[in-house]
């Protein structure tokens, strides 16, 4: 697959959700379902977007003990999602644990990424409250590598580190970034953004928009705009 924009439907309902993507009726973007949503509508709603035509990155940051999270994926495998996430902080073990149980029969599996740290995260906090005294970027790179090493597709990192992965894990090793703000927009509660055309400078392969598509005035000229700007 390559670059493509993938919008976060961060909706608290199937309802809302579909009332949303109704508004595209050309391009069928890439989708994000996280855990607001599918703790709401369920698997159902999975199985409605893809009957749209949607692509899915299902993202529920799984992180449990590897036999919990093999199980786990096996299930989320059968919902034919094409890229699905956990936490890289759950170890190799568990990160290979979670590829067996998502390859199907035949070979074939989603993508799998790994979420080195959430881009709410500063250095502060990382110190402060998780006790990580390393540099963040250090501490990034290390979970990458390691997922890497574990067999998986790529990480969700912030664009702030997309290029230092590649460089570290290679040009193949995905990269999808949130914290994609546009260069008038708000910040929100992100503290490491970049805008969709630095994205795509320094090598993003995926970034994950939100609120400034789907609370836009014209959620369908932001996710144009987006297109342009990181796609071209």
């Amino acid at each position: 697959m390559g670059k493509d924009v993938i919008i976060a439907c961060d909706f608290p309902s199937a309802e809302q959700t579909l009332a949303f993507l109704d508004r595209f009726t050309g391009r069928k973007p890439f989708v994000k379902i996280g855990m607001e949503l599918f703790y709401a509508a369920g698997p159902d709603i999975v199985r409605q977007i893809k009957a749209r035509g949607h692509k899915i990155f299902l993202d529920l940051k799984l992180h449990d003990i590897p036999n919990t999270v093999r199980r786990a994926m096996a299930v989320l495998s059968n919902l034919d999602v094409d890229l699905v996430n956990l936490h890289a902080a759950g170890t190799a073990e568990m990160m290979k644990a979670a590829l067996e149980g998502l390859t199907r029969p035949d070979g074939t599996r989603p993508l799998l990424i790994a979420v080195t740290q959430l881009t709410s995260t500063n250095q502060e906090a990382l110190e402060q409250e998780l006790l990580i005294e390393k540099p963040i970027d250090e501490v990034v790179m290390s979970y990458a590598e390691n997922a890497k090493k574990a067999g998986l597709d790529g990480v969700v990192c912030s664009p702030l580190e997309a290029e230092k992965v590649h460089a570290r894990c290679g040009e193949s090793f995905l990269t999808v970034t949130p914290g994609v703000r546009f260069a008038d927009g708000d910040r929100g509660d992100q503290k490491r953004v970049m805008t969709p055309e630095q994205a795509k400078e320094i090598g993003s392969d995926y970034i994950v928009v939100g609120r400034p598509i789907t609370q836009a005035q014209d959620p369908v000229a932001a996710y144009e705009r987006c297109c342009r700007e990181f796609i071209g």
